[in-house]
């Protein structure tokens, strides 16, 4: 097989392979943004919280 038929090849499986993906709808990428704003901003609070919880009692110690 030659180079160019296997480029031709290749390029034929990968169009073939991208018309089988589905994509998200914006509302599903909508919701999965919020959904990680959501978890990211729930864990940074808890972080904080266990921050100045942990910073205090050292500080009583010292």
């Amino acid at each position: 097989m030659t180079p160019m038929k296997k480029l031709v090849t290749y390029y034929n499986l990968s169009k073939e392979e991208l018309g089988k993906v589905i994509f998200p709808t914006k509302e599903q990428v909508r919701n999965a943004a919020v959904s990680v704003v959501i978890v990211v901003s729930v864990i940074t609070l808890f972080l904080a919280l266990v921050d100045l919880i942990l910073s205090a009692s050292v500080s009583s110690i010292l």
